[in-house]
């Protein structure tokens, strides 16, 4: 799904991303509008899934723990949230 996303924000459907792919520091693959439009995808997709996506946290940024440091760890953070308001 957070693929499929950048994806669309990236306008390239057929670029190849895995969950190891940066989406903040030096190799990042979207730049900080698009990871702010990647948010803002985000919370209305949770929203239509009937949950809030909370993107912001004091270490949401942090390059080693941080749910942006990966698309994996996005992936996860979205469907942890997702899963503790069910």
């Amino acid at each position: 799904m957070v693929i499929n996303e950048i994806r669309m924000i990236l306008g390239d459907p057929s670029v190849t991303l895995t969950g190891e792919a940066a989406l903040i520091g030096d190799n990042r693959i979207i730049d900080s509008t698009g990871l702010v439009e990647l948010c803002l995808r985000l919370e209305d997709k949770a929203i239509s899934m009937g949950f809030e996506f909370d993107w912001t946290s004091e270490t949401a940024m942090s390059k080693s723990r941080g749910m942006f440091r990966t698309i994996g760890a996005l992936q996860d953070e979205f469907m942890r949230q997702k899963s503790s308001r069910e």
